[in-house]
């Protein structure tokens, strides 16, 4: 299914790895959101579950082997051509994606930028608003960091 100008929604996974309280970032390098910062993620492929589409787009993306662990939020995500992303236009969307993101922690390897990322970096919570995320994006990542909160206190 094409990504750009689909027939019906693409399904995106995402993977939120947070360690020492730090949440692990990378910049995209391909569109939508091309050079900004984000959660690392990708589309689903056809056959796979949530949570191996999620380890397979984390290894391929930071080169890390991450245990799938609780969902964050489900979203969607509408990108209209010439309205600069917002919704209300009556032209096909450029892009539409739903967006199920995941906490994740990981079992092995080294981050390092992989496929189509061009760089990461483990930002704290109170240094999010400098990478300029999307408003989406940080509501997700403060989500993860009070749900590794939690998962702390019950250990």
């Amino acid at each position: 299914m094409a990504k750009e100008y689909p027939d019906r929604p693409v399904v995106g996974i995402g993977g939120v790895v947070i360690e020492d309280g730090r949440a692990l970032l990378i910049r995209r390098g391909s569109e939508p959101l091309r050079g900004q910062w984000s959660i690392p993620g990708g589309t689903l492929e056809i056959g796979e579950s949530l949570q191996a589409g999620v380890a397979r787009e984390l290894l391929e993306e930071t080169g890390l082997e991450v245990r799938v662990l609780d969902m964050i939020e489900v979203f969607d995500r509408i990108f209209h051509e010439g309205t600069g992303g917002r919704e209300g236009s009556s032209k096909s969307p450029r892009f539409h994606y739903v967006i199920v993101d995941y906490l994740c922690e990981r079992i092995s390897g080294e981050a390092r930028a992989g496929s189509d990322v061009t760089d990461l970096v483990f930002a704290g919570e109170d240094e999010l608003e400098k990478y300029q995320l999307t408003e989406t994006a940080t509501r997700v990542l403060r989500k993860a960091f009070a749900l590794a909160r939690e998962r702390q206190t019950k250990r």
